[in-house]
């Protein structure tokens, strides 16, 4: 049995857990990667000591940090239940079951789907959810990002060296970025901005070429969306899709933990639960403002609180 499981390992867990083996807490951090939505950012220009840094190289430097440490890692690994019994925590991950003391919940959150015809069958083959990882591929071609705020923003930015055209597609009235983002966006003569827009379908056909591959359905390539303006439904030819309308917490695999309307969980100020042991950090949490630098001091509030819980109860509750 472990004294603590932190699940996670963006900058919220990844700090917690070098706190909690500073304070010499015997630790199981279990994470499905390293770094987070950290790793998916493009430029970071805001996290103290780093005038200019990308998300992957700064996602790559936490994890140098973590792995300086005596810490138990498992990586690869889904938490898929956690749950108080008796004087201890139990997880349940989808390779097996773990105890501990006390458990810091900094899983973090994952992109928010469309939720329309299309988007499922052309994931991966012109339809992507990080910019950060895909805009390689664009290269030339015109391509659609769909929301209007920091993260459609920050997808836009990227693809202006990359793509043909870029299209933003928003669905109110103006976007809501930040207004130096906006104007970095809108300096390209490259970007297109169409508000009051929602898009209703991915539509796709087979690349070019012959022989039993390219006729696979497997093989279907974006080739168009279809987007629905003042009641009128067009079609606007892009060869890539990026999906940035937001994203929903890892929250699930935690039923006796309180949740608010977004299925964030609730806090204190000390990132204790409702349930006596459990605690969460970062993106996560109901904590407002999600942003890298607040996660990641989230995470060491995370740690220092269980330090305390521990040697106040020490055979538990």
């Amino acid at each position: 049995m472990f004294d603590l499981i932190i699940i996670g390992a963006g900058p919220a867990g990844i700090t917690a857990a070098i706190y909690a083996a500073r304070k010499r807490i015997e630790t199981l951090i279990i994470t499905k990667d390293i770094g987070g939505q950290a790793a998916l950012s493009g430029d970071v220009e805001n996290y103290t000591g780093y005038q200019f840094i990308s998300g992957p190289e700064l996602a790559f430097k936490f994890e140098e940090h973590l792995r300086k440490f005596d810490l138990t890692l498992k990586e690869n690994e889904a938490a898929q239940e956690v749950k108080r019994a008796a004087n201890l925590i139990r997880v349940r991950t989808d390779k097996g079951s773990y105890e501990a003391r006390a458990v810091i919940i900094a899983s973090g959150k994952r992109s928010r789907e469309l939720g329309v015809p299309g988007e499922k069958e052309f994931k991966n083959k012109g339809l992507t959810y990080c910019a950060t990882c895909d805009a390689p591929l664009f290269s030339g071609k015109d391509v659609a990002v769909i929301g209007g705020g920091n993260s459609a923003l920050d997808a836009a930015i990227q693809l202006i060296k990359i793509a043909d055209k870029i299209y933003i597609i928003n669905i109110a009235e103006n976007l809501s970025a930040d207004m130096i983002m906006q104007q970095a966006a809108r300096g390209s003569p490259k970007v297109t901005v169409i508000n009051n827009s929602r898009v209703t379908a991915i539509l796709g056909d087979k690349p070019e070429g012959n022989g039993a591959a390219s006729n696979s359905r497997s093989h279907k390539m974006v080739n168009a969306i279809k987007i629905k303006k003042a009641g009128k439904e067009e079609l606007l030819p892009v060869q890539g899709v990026f999906v940035e309308i937001g994203l929903n917490p890892n929250s699930e695999f935690a039923p006796e933990v309180e949740k608010n309307e977004l299925g964030e969980l609730k806090v204190d100020p000390y990132n204790q639960t409702n349930i006596p042991g459990i605690f969460a950090a970062g993106d996560v949490t109901d904590v407002p403002e999600k942003q890298i630098v607040i996660a990641a001091g989230e995470g060491s509030k995370a740690a220092l609180s269980v330090f305390k819980y521990l040697i106040t109860n020490p055979r538990g509750l």
